[in-house]
C-alpha cells in the first residue's frame, strides 16, 4: 500500500464517520480529504514535488498528521522534528534531510530552508484532484536516531515498511473500524506516527491527539473520548500509577495499552494493570524496524519482564558476535529480518552495510528466548540512554562538555530513576588550576543540548577509570553508580 490514497479510501468509505481530533476540533473523513487536498496543493505552491523532503517542526496536533498526509499526496518524504530541540540541532537535521522546507508554528529564518507557517497551510491554492500512483518503495518517512558517535542519522522508511508494520499491528491487536487511538506519545517518533495514527487510521478507526503528556489529565481524556488503546513509555506509566488513592478512572472503554521504547519492570506492570483494570502489553522495536518487532499478546500467556513474540511477517533470532544462532535459553545479540526493516541510514552507506548484514538488521541489543519463545531484552551492547523513552547517545553529551575550555576529560553513563528509568550522570576532570564548577558546566551544557539530553548530574572528579588498554572503563562507572545507590 502506498498512503498517498488513504484519506481518500476513508472519505469514499464512510465520509462521515470521524477520523482524528485535537484540542481544536474533530475532523471527519470527509473532512479530512479535503484538509488534506488543502495542504498538499500549498505544498505543491511551494515547489514540493515527487521525491522532495519536507521537515515538520511542530509540536503534537491535526496539522501534523495533515502535513504528512499531504506530502505523500504528492509524493513527498517527511522528516519530523523533535520540537523541544535547539535551533543549530533542528538545523543539522533540515539541512542532512536536504528539505526543502520546514512547516512551523510561526515564520523562522533559522533553520536552513523555508518555513512555511500553519496559516498558509490553512490557505492552499486549491485542492489537488487526485493523489499520485506511487510505489511501495517509494521513501515516506526519515526518522531521525542518535547514532554512537552522536550525529543523528535518518533511518530511511519506504511505504512498504509502513504498509507492512500497520498490517502486523492490525493483525496482532485485532483492529478494525470499532478501535479508537488515545495518542499521547510525540509524534516525531515512529510509534506514534505507525502505532498510534496509521494503524487505527487504516483500519477503519480514529485518532485523538491528547496534545502534550499530563498526568493529572490523561484519565479525564479516556473518560471523555473513550479510547480503546493507547502506547506509552515506563516514564509515563509510573507517572500515573503515583497518581493519588482516591482517583478511580472509568477505563473500560481500553481493550489494551501497549509499553514501549525501555523496559518496565514486571512488578510495575502488574501494579498498573491491578490498579487500573488495563491490559499492559510490553514490546520492543526500534525506528529502523519501523516500530516494533515483539509484543506480548492480548490473547495467551503474557509474560510481564519479557518483550513477547515476534509480530507477524517479522523474523527475530540471537546470535553470537560470529553472527551464529545460539541456542534458546542463551544471550546473544537480537537480530531482525523482514520487510518491517528500513532501506537504511540516510548518506551512511557504510552505517548502512554494518548494521543490515545479509538481510538482518543488528540491533546492538543483547537479548535472549525463554523455552515458550518470549524474547527477553538482557543488555545493550550500545552505550545508549533511554530517558523516559528518549534516546540519548553518550558521545554527545561529552563532545558538549569537551567543548568548555576547562574540561579535560568526561564520560557520561546512565544512571537508574524511579520515573525515567535512566538518566545521563556526567564524570569530569578538569584542567590543572581550574575551579569551573558542576554549576558553571551545567550552564554550558544547556546552551548546545535540548533539555532532555542534558546530564540530570555532573560529577567533577580526580580522574576517570582506564581499561587496560587506556580506554575509559563505562562498566566501572556504571558500578560506582549501583554501589553508591
Amino acid at each position: 500500500m502506498h498512503f498517498s490514497t488513504l484519506p481518500d479510501q476513508r472519505a469514499a468509505g464512510a465520509p462521515d464517520a470521524p477520523a482524528i481530533r485535537d484540542d481544536a476540533g474533530t475532523l471527519t473523513n470527509a473532512d479530512l480529504l479535503l484538509r488534506v487536498e488543502r495542504v498538499a496543493a500549498a505544498l505543491a505552491d511551494r515547489g514540493v514535488g515527487q521525491g522532495d523532503v519536507v521537515a515538520v517542526l511542530l509540536s503534537n496536533r491535526v496539522e501534523l498528521i495533515l502535513t504528512l498526509l499531504a506530502a505523500w499526496r504528492i509524493g513527498a518524504v517527511v522528516t519530523p522534528i523533535n520540537p523541544v530541540l535547539g535551533p543549530a540541532e533542528a538545523r543539522y537535521q533540515v539541512e542532512d534531510a536536504a528539505s526543502k522546507l520546514v512547516v512551523t508554528e510561526a515564520a523562522r529564518d533559522d533553520l536552513g530552508a523555508p518555513a512555511l507557517t500553519l496559516s498558509e497551510i490553512g490557505d492552499g491554492g486549491g485542492p489537488v484532484s487526485a493523489a499520485i500512483e506511487g510505489s511501495a518503495t517509494d521513501l515516506a518517512l526519515l526518522i531521525y536516531t542518535s547514532g554512537t558517535t552522536g550525529n543523528p542519522k535518518g533511518v530511511m522508511l519506504t511505504h512498504a515498511n509502513l504498509d507492512a508494520m500497520t498490517s502486523s499491528f492490525i493483525e496482532w491487536f485485532e483492529m478494525d473500524a470499532a478501535d479508537h487511538s488515545l495518542l499521547v506519545l510525540p509524534l516525531f517518533h515512529a510509534n506514534g506516527i505507525v502505532l498510534g495514527t496509521l494503524s487505527p487510521l487504516r483500519a477503519g478507526g480514529q485518532v485523538t491527539i491528547a496534545g502534550r503528556f499530563a498526568r493529572d489529565r490523561f484519565f479525564d481524556d479516556v473518560e471523555r473520548h473513550r479510547p480503546t488503546y493507547f502506547s506509552a513509555v515506563p516514564a509515563i506509566y509510573a507517572m500515573l500509577s503515583s497518581l493519588p488513592d482516591e482517583v478511580q478512572p472509568d477505563t473500560s472503554s481500553l481493550r489494551f495499552a501497549v509499553c514501549g521504547a525501555a523496559p518496565m519492570p514486571a512488578e510495575a506492570i502488574r501494579r498498573f494493570e491491578d490498579r487500573f483494570g488495563i491490559t499492559l502489553v510490553e514490546g520492543y522495536g526500534l525506528s529502523e524496524t519501523t516500530t516494533a518487532s515483539t509484543i506480548n499478546p492480548l490473547r495467551g500467556a503474557r509474560k510481564p519482564g519479557t518483550v513477547g513474540l515476534p509480530l507477524p511477517g517479522q523474523q527475530v533470532a540471537i546470535v553470537d558476535e560470529a553472527g551464529a544462532l545460539v541456542p534458546a535459553g542463551e544471550s546473544g545479540e537480537v537480530v531482525i529480518a523482514g520487510p518491517v526493516v528500513m532501506s537504511g541510514y540516510l548518506g551512511r552507506p557504510e552505517e548502512t552495510a554494518k548494521t543490515i548484514v545479509d538481510g538482518w538488521l543488528h540491533t546492538g541489543d543483547v537479548g535472549r528466548f525463554d523455552e515458550d519463545g518470549y524474547l527477553q531484552i538482557v543488555d545493550r551492547i550500545k552505550d545508549m540512554i533511554i530517558r523516559g523513552g528518549e534516546n540519548i547517545y553518550p558521545k554527545e553529551i561529552e563532545n558538549a562538555l569537551y567543548s568548555h575550555a576547562d574540561v579535560h576529560e568526561a564520560a557520561v553513563v546512565g544512571g537508574a530513576d524511579d520515573v525515567l528509568g535512566e538518566v545521563p550522570i556526567a564524570f569530569v576532570v578538569l584542567r590543572e588550576g581550574s575551579d569551573a564548577g558542576a554549576d558553571e558546566l551545567a550552564a554550558h551544557v544547556a546552551g548546545i543540548l535540548a533539555p532532555y539530553k542534558r546530564p540530570a548530574r555532573i560529577d567533577v572528579v580526580a580522574g576517570i577509570p582506564k581499561n587496560p588498554v587506556g580506554k575509559i572503563d563505562k562498566p566501572a562507572l556504571r558500578r560506582t553508580l549501583h554501589e553508591s545507590a
